[in-house]
């Protein structure tokens, strides 16, 4: 399969910089065709402005987060409904700093994995130990109950991406051992098709301090199927690093 290389520029960037960044990739995916999928989420506030600037590139907007509920009284949140109007394809779901800054519950990302297949959203729902969960040996029972309590049943390929973050490598500039991230993946496979039954077109994302320097090592690893990238998306040229090292 075709690995994907997505941008999850989280809260960053007004209308000068979101339109600065999408045409710059725009450039490039033009220039520089890359033979993997490309993917960007910018903050809500950019949707429109980005969808515009991304318009013949090839590159899939998405959105970083939606509600579970189609429309109401949710002051400040936006529907998968609305994602899907903005021109977005896919949606991030259960990402850990919504699970730890919001208190997002598995139960609760479940329902948005569910609103955004009613929407017609692809899902990249992302899943990951902290620390201290790590270092006391719980990574795979984190990660395996997070996928079965996040995923909702009937979900699968072309709808869905896993992405492994581990919670400690995010925007810390440390990330795991390639061994570390192939006995993750390998874990997260074999769950997948035990669940789905045929798990080998449901891509496995990492993401964790991903830049252009360990980006090829890491997409090398067994079971990783592309990349989520965080602070290095908002650099086009390291982007594409990256994303080469996907292709």
């Amino acid at each position: 399969m075709r690995k994907l290389c997505a941008g999850n520029w989280k809260m960053n960037g007004l209308r000068r910089d979101a339109v600065a960044l999408a045409s710059a990739l725009a450039v490039r995916a033009k220039a520089e065709p890359v033979a993997c999928d490309l993917l960007v989420c910018p903050p809500a506030t950019a949707l429109a402005w980005v969808a515009d600037a991304l318009a013949g590139s090839g590159i899939v907007l998405g959105g970083q987060d939606c509600h579970a509920a189609e429309k109401g009284a949710h002051t400040g949140d936006v529907s998968a409904a609305m994602l899907k109007d903005a021109g977005c394809g896919v949606v991030i779901l259960g990402h850990s700093e919504r699970r730890a800054g919001h208190g997002e519950s598995d139960a609760e990302v479940r329902a948005k994995c569910e609103a955004a297949g009613r929407a017609g959203l692809g899902v990249i729902l992302c899943i990951g130990e902290t620390l201290a969960e790590r270092d006391a040996g719980r990574t795979l029972a984190v990660v395996s109950r997070q996928l079965e309590f996040s995923l909702p049943d009937g979900f699968g390929a072309p709808d869905l991406a896993i992405a492994y973050e581990p919670v400690w490598a995010i925007g810390t500039g440390r990330t795991p051992t390639v061994a570390q991230v192939e006995e993750v993946h390998t874990h997260i496979r074999a769950t997948l098709a035990a669940r789905l039954g045929d798990a080998g077109s449901v891509r496995v994302l990492y993401g964790g301090s991903v830049k252009p320097d360990n980006a090829g090592a890491l997409m090398a690893a067994a079971n990783v199927d592309g990349a989520l990238v965080g602070g290095a998306s908002l650099v086009a040229a390291d982007f594409w690093a990256i994303a080469r090292a996907c292709a």
